[in-house]
């Protein structure tokens, strides 16, 4: 197949991009100590994957309370940004373009991370859900450990955090990303509000859809505010359980949300689709209505093959397709499809998050010319 569209230059808001090809946000847990600090090693390898349309960031907590895996970079303190500029610099020298993804767990988090108890909407332990740590893991491997309860948000909590995302947002900029994701998907935290079996709220935060739907929105104009709409996507996991998120209204709250967010005129929507191997397909009506819920671009994004990805695109269901670990383990992975040659495989599962250092992250090869 020749990927006409896929291949295709576009425009995402006032960027041109030189292909369709998203690189998908993946914690790889390879920021420095102390301070959760960006660093040359990250620089090398998103400047490996620039060949990409548009990078996005691993996700990055917007403050310490934010956190909740162990050695994820942050975007609140000046050293982290000085990291980010590290990176943001050689992707440009590449020629690429990125986004940073502004993240915040809530209750996916231990004290054991940041040595403060998680915050939800509502204080309701989310079940058979771990998060990790390195702290005496044998040969650097992470260990995993349960979640803590979290306590319930105040509004002045929930205040702080509309702030730290407008500010993460401001701070991103300042370090030269090219504009945000916000973090909306997946169980963490604006997915905790949206979700009524996650939220028990009484206040405008919880019970019907629209006040489920109002921190997203809040911490969506707070964002727009500081960086300008044409700087600003949001993901999305509409089709998205784990981390003990089944909720059966889910689908009626995405869309209404897509339609808040086509109001306030974010440049693209992001959907986070499940990548495991009997995963629920994502039925062409859902795509279809979303489509005609929200005018911007949609990103696509969960295991996809690249003849998968162009049928979405020829037929106007999606703008791009992310791709996750194919582009870990393949940093030309736009020449691999151009050149219709193999994939490296990822090598050792060990690696994947944490590690310490370049092997299973900067170590893949490419292709000899």
């Amino acid at each position: 197949m020749s990927y006409e569209k896929l291949l295709s230059e576009t425009k995402l808001g006032e960027l041109t991009l030189e292909n369709r090809i998203v690189m998908a946000p993946m914690t790889r847990s390879r920021s420095s100590e102390p301070g959760n600090i960006p660093n040359k090693l990250m620089a090398d390898y998103y400047a490996q994957r620039a060949s990409v349309g548009l990078i996005i960031s691993e996700a990055t907590q917007v403050s310490l309370q934010g956190q909740g895996y162990a050695r994820t970079p942050g975007v609140f303190t000046q050293p982290q940004i000085d990291g980010w500029k590290l990176v943001t610099k050689k992707v440009h020298d590449h020629g690429g373009k990125a986004f940073l993804q502004l993240w915040h767990v809530g209750r996916v988090s231990s004290s054991v991370i940041n040595g403060m108890q998680p915050v939800a909407p509502s204080a309701c332990l989310a079940k058979d859900t771990q998060v990790y740590t390195f702290d005496g893991a044998p040969n650097g491997d992470a260990t995993f450990i349960p979640v803590e309860e979290p306590r319930e948000m105040l509004q002045a909590d929930i205040d702080a955090t509309i702030v730290a995302f407008a500010q993460g947002a401001k701070n991103a900029l300042a370090a030269g990303f090219d504009g945000v994701e916000i973090h909306a998907a997946n169980g963490y935290l604006i997915d905790q509000f949206l979700r009524s079996n996650a939220n028990k709220r009484k206040d405008q935060y919880g019970g019907s859809i629209e006040n489920r739907v109002r921190l997203l929105q809040e911490i969506t104009e707070a964002v727009i505010k500081e960086v300008g709409k044409e700087k600003v996507g949001v993901r999305l996991s509409p089709f998205i359980r784990f981390k003990d998120m089944d909720d059966p209204e889910i689908l009626k709250t995405i869309m209404f949300a897509a339609k808040k967010l086509n109001e306030l005129g974010v440049v693209y929507l992001h959907l986070c689709e499940a990548d495991w191997d009997d995963a629920p397909e994502i039925p062409e009506d859902f795509r279809k209505e979303l489509r005609s819920a929200y005018a911007g671009m949609i990103i696509a994004t969960g295991n996809k093959t690249p003849d998968e990805g162009e049928y979405l695109l020829q037929n106007g269901l999606v703008d791009l397709i992310g791709f996750g670990r194919k582009i870990l383990a393949n940093p030309d992975y736009l020449e691999r499809i151009r050149r219709s040659t193999p994939l490296n495989e990822i090598t050792n599962t060990h690696t994947l998050f944490g590690g310490g250092g370049a092997e299973g992250y900067t170590d893949y090869p490419f292709l000899s010319h």
